[in-house]
């Protein structure tokens, strides 16, 4: 197994974070490379459901996860063995990517030979939905465990996705989740969201989430 590359991001100038973003757009535009910027709160199941999905994927489509971490590299470790090629972004503590920062992922990945690539963000459901990074689609996932309140307490994550994943459904046994209440909030905040609820443990809802993707990432990347 290759070693695994970490950058340590220093320094980030905010007010530039949207020309950044549109620079990173037309970079991937031009490449015809397709970008998920991926949030969630820590714990909700991130990269396992990532796991789950390229395992599913990754002989259909070229890969490039960018693994983002205030420290450690545990998770792109775990990503690594899927045999997808992973970089690993330390961002010097901050509670978010900004579009600078993935684009240092994007050149180090070289992203100009991929068809798709996914910014695994930090772990909160503040500070990265008010950073564009430039990308085509953006994920959240929200857990049963955390509870179906989370629309009414961070609105303006809810706001920002286009695709809301519920994870850990095999859990719905031991945790109330109201889903009937949860889509009514989420609709109110985001009328046209996609929501798929999905167990990477058992596998239910997974093929209707990477059937979903996989259009996506086809319509948007020729290369085949």
């Amino acid at each position: 197994m290759d070693a695994l590359r970490v950058i340590e991001v220093k320094k980030s100038v905010y007010a530039n974070n949207d020309l950044e973003a549109k620079e990173n757009r037309d970079l991937l535009r031009d490449q015809d490379t397709f970008m998920m910027n991926l949030m969630s709160s820590p714990g909700s199941g991130k990269t396992t459901m990532l796991v789950s999905t390229l395992n599913r994927i990754k002989e259909k489509v070229d890969i490039g996860i960018i693994e983002a971490d205030i420290d450690s590299d545990v998770d792109a470790l775990t990503i690594q063995s899927t045999g997808v090629d992973v970089i690993q972004v330390h961002n010097g503590g901050m509670c978010h990517l900004d579009a600078a920062m993935v684009r240092q992922g994007l050149d180090d990945i070289k992203s100009k030979t991929l068809d798709f690539v996914v910014v695994e963000n930090i772990g909160n459901l503040i500070c990265p939905a008010s950073y564009d990074l430039g990308q085509n689609l953006n994920v959240m996932i929200l857990s049963v465990p955390e509870g179906s309140d989370k629309p009414l307490k961070y609105p303006k994550m809810f706001t920002k996705v286009d695709v809301l994943l519920i994870s850990k459904t095999d859990a719905l046994s031991i945790f109330e989740f109201d889903f009937e209440g949860l889509e009514e909030s989420v609709r109110k905040l985001n009328p046209d969201i996609k929501i798929f609820p999905i167990s990477a443990k058992t596998g239910d809802g997974m093929d209707a989430w990477c059937d979903y993707l996989l259009e996506k990432i086809q319509k948007r990347s020729p290369r085949q």
